[in-house]
């Protein structure tokens, strides 16, 4: 029986993509961009955190700039962050100007218009901070829902006063109104309405998988703990009573990697990695990767995938590091399977050779 062993061993090891096997084009130079989404199989609509937002067309391989109305501060880490297409409309997250160097994780709506975008608020995040970091800020649809992660602008047990919404994950309604089955009409009277979860640092990462029709996080940790891990009603991934495995930039620990009463992630980074956006991938370029989650990086410029079906043994690949640079954002394309990325400064599809 031996043989088989082997024979299914090199079945698995063939099985898998290796980074030379893989084809990057840079398709378009950029600005600082931030998120993306597909508008149809030929146009991506995307945000540079400076304040454009650029639709690229891959027929023709224009990009055409789209005046807007959103009244923006670019503060640190603030600026027009993610955005997300559905059925003729478009929802944007940005840190909205609220005076004063105040700004607020915000997200607006608008119906889709290739001349100006005229957006109108339908979340903003209370209160208003004086304060350019952790808007956390990436958006995911599920049916009538839109999920926003809101980072806790570096407040830290600002996560735990579900009174605020810095720190949480919030879900409402895609025209702005609150779900009626929200935490706070169950069982979590003193919470907010808007308010999904809580306990989170600076989530870059927010998406649906298309397999168990579940939403997924990726948070940006301190000096180590990040994660990856469900978006569950009603609970609390423990930020900042927990560290998740990291400690503060100044060295001193900041709490157990987790505690009974909080949610646990699917996995960690000690030491950070600089999670920035997620995807569970689904297509025809990658099919050994279908149902795994794909996790971008920041720091350390790499991509990995998790296979996550046995939440007791999961399995990492770091599938390259240092090829195009830090990963801001992800998407697959909705056709072919093709996946693309957004760096610091351009466009990148990657398929395979």
């Amino acid at each position: 029986m031996a043989w088989k062993r082997i024979i299914c061993f090199l079945f698995l090891f063939s099985s898998i993509t290796q980074a030379d096997e893989l084809k990057f084009t840079k398709i378009v130079s950029l600005d600082q961009p931030w998120g993306s989404s597909f508008i149809n199989e030929d146009e991506l609509i995307l945000t540079e955190k400076e304040g454009k937002i650029k639709i690229v067309n891959f027929k023709n391989n224009k990009i055409l700039n789209v005046e807007h109305d959103l009244n923006f501060l670019v503060y640190g880490q603030g600026g027009l962050l993610d955005i997300i297409y559905k059925d003729g409309f478009l929802w944007i997250s940005y840190s909205e100007n609220r005076g004063n160097w105040k700004s607020s994780t915000s997200i607006a709506k608008a119906k889709f218009n290739k001349s100006k975008l005229s957006f109108s608020n339908i979340f903003r995040a209370e209160p208003a901070i004086d304060s350019g970091y952790h808007f956390g800020s990436r958006l995911a649809i599920k049916e009538s829902f839109l999920y926003a992660s809101v980072g806790e602008r570096g407040q830290g047990m600002i996560a735990q006063d579900p009174t605020k919404h810095p720190g949480s994950i919030v879900r409402i309604h895609l025209d702005g109104s609150v779900p009626k089955d929200n935490p706070k009409f169950i069982d979590k009277k003193n919470w907010l309405p808007e308010i999904y979860q809580i306990g989170v640092r600076n989530p870059q990462g927010l998406t649906l998988s298309p397999f168990d029709k579940k939403i997924y996080a990726s948070n940006h940790g301190a000096k180590g703990g990040d994660w990856f891990g469900e978006i569950k009603k009603g609970e609390n991934y423990g930020w900042k009573i927990l560290g998740w495995g990291g400690k503060n930039y100044s060295g001193t620990k900041i709490g157990p990697k987790w505690a009974p009463g909080f949610t646990k992630a699917i996995q960690y980074w000690v030491p950070s990695i600089a999670t920035s956006a997620i995807t569970i991938y689904k297509g025809n370029e990658f099919k050994e990767w279908n149902g795994f989650a794909l996790i971008t990086s920041l720091k350390d410029m790499s991509l990995r995938s998790l296979n996550f079906t046995n939440l007791d043994n999961v399995k990492e690949q770091i599938i390259f590091k240092n090829k195009i640079g830090r990963i801001r954002d992800i998407q697959v394309h909705p056709k072919t399977g093709k996946i693309y990325f957004l760096t610091k400064d351009a466009l990148w599809l990657m398929e395979k050779n």
